[in-house]
């Protein structure tokens, strides 16, 4: 008997042994996490373009096959987007003996053949990506005709999203502008973005789904594409509504998609911040970002950001009111916790 609890006594001691060993083991186990910042880079100011004593007020900017396209006022401007080299200055649609000139441009977007431009002035010129002559114009420049404004535009899925004033969105099958169309072209759907005013802000698409940063409306606007084209008939009656949560005092500018990141810019209060979101969980609508931004290392606070787009690990930054296009990079520190 005196053996046999011996025997017993060794065993518990040598199994809370295990569990000494086993929990110092765990305690040793470093626990790592990646910490998202960014860093200056370079801008791209009007110095760059042509002698140097013109203007930039950058607006909408997009980039496709290293090519930036800024919208400065009443002109674009295309660039190396890897040299950041001024490449030229398109001031007209020209299509023909037709010449309109180009005024208070806000919005582009560019896909594999042809550059869509949106004015202030309710027209969108569309212009052959290789050539840049112009396809066609939608929009006659008249309010209350085609367009009321033109303050964004986005295409993907062969589809084209054009933000107008108040609280509309029209939607338009790409393949119905050819150079023989004409400039009065009919919307295949409406889409009502809740509240409108007068501001440009920028929207994208991502996995079937449509978000508008809905500057007026304090939210991302989440629109199904499926539903959008099931629901286009309807939709002229009663324009599709998007899903959103309103999230005061957060006014979104733009939104961009990456392949890792949902990309905004957005006011709080007085300060425009640039931000980055995990995209998954950005569509899943849980808004926790990893870089929230209003300057750069404490320095070089952002003006309003009209739109952003991302090459490589740089971050191209429309700020309209310091007349640049702010160029960050987007670095990861691994940081390991015992």
């Amino acid at each position: 008997m005196e053996l046999i609890r011996l025997c017993h006594s060794y065993m518990v001691a040598f199994l809370l042994f295990l569990i000494l060993v086993s929990c110092s083991k765990e305690s040793d186990i470093a626990k790592e996490h990646q910490y998202h910042y960014i860093s200056y880079d370079t801008e791209v100011t009007a110095k760059q373009i042509a002698d140097g004593s013109g203007l930039l007020q950058p607006k909408g900017i997009a980039i496709l096959d290293d090519k930036l396209y800024v919208c400065n006022g009443d002109v674009l401007e295309v660039f190396n987007a890897q040299s950041l080299q001024h490449l030229k200055t398109i001031n007209s649609f020209t299509k023909g003996e037709t010449t309109i000139e180009f005024s208070n441009l806000t919005s582009i977007a560019v896909d594999s053949s042809r550059i869509y431009i949106g004015s202030r002035d309710s027209r969108l010129f569309v212009l052959d990506k290789n050539t840049n002559s112009g396809i066609s114009v939608v929009g006659n420049g008249q309010w209350w005709q085609t367009f009321v404004h033109v303050f964004g535009v986005t295409v993907a899925d062969g589809l084209m999203f054009v933000k107008e004033k108040e609280n509309s969105i029209k939607v338009f099958d790409v393949t119905q502008i050819t150079q023989n169309s004409n400039w009065d072209l009919e919307p295949i759907a409406k889409l009502n973005t809740v509240t409108g005013a007068t501001e440009e802000y920028s929207m994208d698409v991502e996995n079937g789904d449509l978000v508008v940063a809905g500057r007026n409306a304090e939210a991302f606007l989440y629109y199904n594409v499926d539903a959008i084209l099931s629901g286009a008939e309807a939709s002229f009656t009663t324009p599709i509504t998007p899903i959103y949560s309103p999230n005061d005092g957060v006014k979104p500018l733009s939104v961009k998609f990456t392949e890792d990141w949902a990309i905004t810019s957005e006011k709080i209060g007085e300060d425009y911040y640039l931000r980055l979101y995990p995209k998954e969980k950005f569509m899943q609508k849980d808004f926790d970002p990893k870089v929230s931004a209003y300057d750069v290392m404490g320095d070089n606070p952002f003006g309003e950001i009209i739109a952003v787009e991302q090459l490589g690990d740089r971050i191209f930054i429309s700020d309209y009111t310091n007349q640049q296009i702010a160029i960050v990079k987007l670095k990861t520190s691994l940081i390991i916790e015992h």
